[in-house]
């Protein structure tokens, strides 16, 4: 299994933050509270003033999302199906190339508290260069193992009205 380093240190994360991951009722002021622990991407859509929706990464995107109980997190989504370069030299791409391979991934990290209903993040670094050293609100729902919060200026689409909206689902050993 390719994948299972990153399973077992998402599975042992979410053991470690059980305790912690109670209810959304059990909400701290401070620190991630409900937020601690391991999840996988749902789904990670815009949403235009219109209602129509844009998958960012395809059908079937996805991602991981590691939060310990302190609120350090890094976040990947990535979409399902990527094109490889025709060489197989990262540094070099063509232009099509490096446009897709941006445009396919979006990976950050830094810090993330909750107080109510609202997640309060500061990205430290991400591959989108223009987050580094930014923060932002955003609002969320926890319903069950799924959580959905929202993202006021999302990457692409914000000059045309578009809010993000990203599904998560936790993680159970």
């Amino acid at each position: 299994m390719k994948h299972a380093p990153l399973f077992a240190l998402a599975t042992v994360l979410a053991v470690s933050a059980s305790p912690l991951a109670a209810s959304a009722a059990d909400a701290p002021s401070t620190g991630p509270g409900v937020l601690a622990g391991a999840w996988t991407l749902v789904r990670c859509d815009n949403v235009y003033p219109d209602g129509h929706r844009v998958e960012l990464y395809g059908p079937n995107p996805e991602g991981l999302w590691l939060i310990d109980a302190q609120g350090n997190y890094m976040m990947d989504i990535v979409r399902a199906k990527r094109m490889p370069f025709a060489v197989n030299d990262k540094s070099k791409g063509t232009p099509e190339e490096y446009r897709a391979a941006s445009l396919d991934f979006n990976a950050h990290y830094g810090t993330v508290s909750v107080e109510g209903m609202v997640m309060h993040s500061h990205i430290k670094q991400a591959s989108f260069p223009n987050w580094d050293g930014k923060g932002g609100d955003s609002t969320f729902v926890i319903k069950g193992d799924e959580l959905t919060y929202t993202v006021a200026k999302p990457s692409s689409g914000a000059a045309e009205g578009a809010h993000g909206e990203v599904v998560w689902r936790r993680m159970r050993p």
